[in-house]
């Protein structure tokens, strides 16, 4: 779970930037957003692979399962990750209006699609999958994943990434694009709010099991109290041009979602449709044996601080402002 939040917090912001690309006109102030996520996208998505082999070590039966039924929506998820990252290293290549705007467009739309589809991911996790008594998928068309309460999470995903990636740009930028993208941030918040709020009553009302613990843990109320007041802090520290916390509450904004996401899911890991207390698969009847989850956990214990410290030395390196030239993308 602490890979997953590290994923939507580093490589959502970037996302964020790809999903608002072509709402910016000049060639010069695309090339700042691209230069902003440059040096970090490739590294930031590290940790989804990290998300994926610890899946496939630690809960092969989970990682089957899901890699079977949701097989068209990653399959899409893995072709936006390619062509978004063939996009911000060709896109500069060429001097060419129809050239550059071409995978301007192919950087934006890749962006979305892999933010939405995140979502999408997360909310069949929520809302569940059929499965018979053996864990097998017993579905097959599109709509079995495409379900309203998942493309709702997926406009979450989204609209969360925006607003986080338009601060990081806010953070990277100086001058009249700066005070550009600031004007944005009021809009993407808004457009956060509106998402937020429309899933939270969906889960409420559609998706009791989500909010069960936390009827039976009241103490865990504390966790929704502590989403509220980063959501709340985002424009309070916007409007006092504090960017730094802005962002430093957006990233956390998500850390406490992902947190009710865990909590509410806790300890399924592929909730079945069909009689879910019998045919669902949790950490306890997915797992790999004791042994294989010691040699993972040594394995995690060395490498997880590896990549934060490779991660912090690497953002430590290109802190600052944007300074574009012939090198920059």
């Amino acid at each position: 779970m602490a890979a997953i939040g590290f994923y939507a917090v580093l490589d959502g912001f970037d996302l964020g930037v790809g999903a608002m690309h072509l709402f910016i006109r000049k060639d010069e102030h695309r090339r700042v957003f691209l230069n902003a996520i440059g040096p970090v996208w490739d590294a930031n998505e590290v940790w989804l692979v990290i998300v994926a082999g610890a899946l496939f070590a630690g809960f092969p039966a989970a990682y089957a399962t899901l890699f079977s039924a949701l097989y068209t929506p990653l399959i899409g998820l893995i072709c936006g990750l390619i062509f978004r990252a063939v996009a911000i290293e060709f896109r500069s290549k060429h001097e060419s209006k129809l050239w550059r705007g071409s995978w301007d467009v192919l950087f934006c739309l890749a962006s979305i699609i892999i933010a939405i589809g995140v979502g999408v991911v997360l909310g069949n996790f929520i809302h569940g999958i059929p499965l018979n008594e053996n864990h097998d998928y017993q579905g097959g068309a599109i709509v079995d994943f495409l379900h309203p309460y998942t493309l709702l999470v997926g406009l979450l995903s989204l609209a969360t990434f925006m607003m986080h990636g338009s601060i990081f740009l806010v953070l990277k930028t100086e001058g009249e694009l700066q005070e550009t993208l600031r004007r944005w941030v009021p809009r993407t918040i808004v457009f956060f709010l509106f998402a937020y709020v429309l899933t939270t009553f969906a889960t409420v009302i559609f998706r009791e099991h989500m909010v069960n613990r936390l009827r039976e843990h009241p103490w865990l109320l504390l966790i929704v109290l502590a989403s509220v007041v980063s959501i709340g802090a985002v424009p309070y520290c916007m409007h006092r041009r504090e960017h730094g916390w802005a962002f430093f509450f957006s990233s956390m904004t998500i850390a406490w979602l992902l947190c009710l996401f865990a909590i509410g899911t806790f300890p399924v890991l592929v909730r079945s449709t069909v009689q879910p207390a019998v045919n669902s698969l949790d950490i306890f009847n997915s797992a790999a044996s004791p042994k294989t989850l010691t040699v993972l956990a040594v394995i995690v214990a060395i490498g997880i601080p590896l990549v934060i410290a490779y991660g912090f030395y690497l953002y430590r390196i290109f802190r600052g402002k944007v300074k574009l030239d012939h090198m920059s993308y």
